[in-house]
């Protein structure tokens, strides 16, 4: 091979050569990739928090112990507390302040309870969700950006030949090849936001089907207590 055809074709001289456009295709490109990366890791972080503060919280919930105590614990390390715990949180808190309210139904009151945990639930699933837009954007746009960057190369690489007589290889190959590079960053962003994507969806969605579980049972829980009580 000619050297000096093997040092043209280095990555690192495509990338500093290459025509401004794909550049900034290639900038454009990196920075979604670090982004996406950075928040595939604060997610994961965050959903495995999230999954071991539900299984903690449903042991203690499900195991017998007293409500009220509960209440009082979640209630004064709310900050610390999981997402199902939270929605414990303002149920029970709705719960004991219509129940000191005169002249409510008890309908009224289990349904003041089930409006409350479902506001607080939808916060919480608002928080997991966030960020999955973003990767959902990166590996759906990405392959394209790549691709622009793909054929600007390529055309600038065949407009090159119009004032050359012969072409080669050595003159057309720098042109493709930096081109191509575009193609592969788009597909080395895109990939990972995808996979991500998918993975915390798929996560996300069984720690809401938990949540809606817990609350559809501790409201029966709540209306037969109230039940007893009146």
């Amino acid at each position: 091979m000619n050297p000096e055809l093997s040092q043209d074709l280095s990555l690192l001289h495509l990338i500093l050569n290459a025509s401004l456009p794909v550049q900034l295709v290639m900038l454009l490109l990196l920075g979604a990739s670090l982004m996406s990366w950075w928040f595939i890791f604060i997610k994961m972080f965050a959903l495995k928090r999230a999954l071991r503060e539900t299984d903690r919280f449903e042991r203690e919930f499900w195991g017998g112990g007293d409500i009220n105590a509960m209440y009082k614990r979640v209630a004064a390390g709310r900050g610390e507390a999981g997402e199902m715990a939270r929605i414990f949180e303002a149920g029970f808190r709705e719960f004991m302040k219509l129940r000191q309210q005169t002249g409510l139904s008890l309908n009224v009151i289990v349904d003041g309870t089930r409006r409350a945990m479902r506001a607080t639930y939808q916060r919480e699933l608002d928080s997991l969700e966030s960020h999955l837009s973003f990767l959902a954007t990166v590996g759906s746009v990405s392959p394209y950006v790549g691709l622009f960057g793909t054929v600007w190369g390529i055309m600038i690489a065949f407009m090159g030949l119009s004032s050359v007589a012969q072409a080669t290889l050595a003159q057309v190959a720098p042109g493709i090849a930096e081109a191509l590079i575009a193609t592969a960053m788009g597909l080395f962003a895109a990939i990972p936001a995808v996979v991500g994507y998918n993975r915390y969806t798929h996560d996300i969605d069984r720690l809401a089907n938990r949540m809606e579980s817990f609350m559809e049972e501790f409201s029966n829980i709540l209306q037969r207590q109230a039940t007893k009580a009146s």
